[in-house]
């Protein structure tokens, strides 16, 4: 078995994040993407960490856990893509299969996030797209950086929404 090259993670910018235990690692999950993203419950500073390529899950699970294992995670936040009327759908079950997997992998407890409109939301966050120099359309590789990084800012909205919901517990 071979290890996933380097390339497969697309990383947003270097450094850990908060404290140096407790973090909760987010993730939206899709087809041909996961979005990553750090966050520490004590100082509540969510990062957006990197996108990572979907391969098989063997290979997934053996990034995230180098992930896992450098930022001192002790818990995954997945995304469930909840239909807008609330109800699970293919998707929101297929990761749910994912998830609960990949927890029991990476040996962590899980919590599944309703996720709907996370990408929306992080496309509103992020500067347009703009065209090339010639005022062509951007080219393929622009486009997938770009939509690289909405996964990775999604995965940070779904941990945002899971710090907010503990935070109104606890209040």
């Amino acid at each position: 078995m071979t290890m996933s090259p380097p390339d497969d993670l697309v990383p947003d910018t270097p450094g850990a994040v908060g404290s140096a235990s407790g973090r909760l690692l987010g993730v939206d999950l899709g087809s041909r993407r996961i979005g990553i993203a750090l966050a520490d419950p004590v100082t509540g500073v969510v990062r957006a960490l990197a996108t990572l390529r979907r391969q098989d899950a063997e290979r997934e699970s053996i990034v995230l856990g180098r992930l896992v294992a450098e930022h001192g995670v002790t818990e995954l936040i997945v995304g469930l893509p909840l239909h807008m009327a609330g109800d699970e759908g293919k998707q929101a079950q297929e990761t749910r299969i994912w998830a609960e997997a990949m927890a029991l992998r990476l040996g962590l407890p899980l919590s599944l996030r309703d996720e709907r409109l996370s990408s929306v939301a992080a496309e509103a966050r992020l500067p347009r797209l703009r065209r090339g120099t010639s005022g062509a359309p951007p080219g393929s590789g622009r486009r997938d950086r770009h939509r690289a990084r909405i996964d990775r800012e999604a995965a940070a909205g779904i941990l945002q929404a899971e710090l907010d919901a503990r935070s109104e517990v606890r209040a």
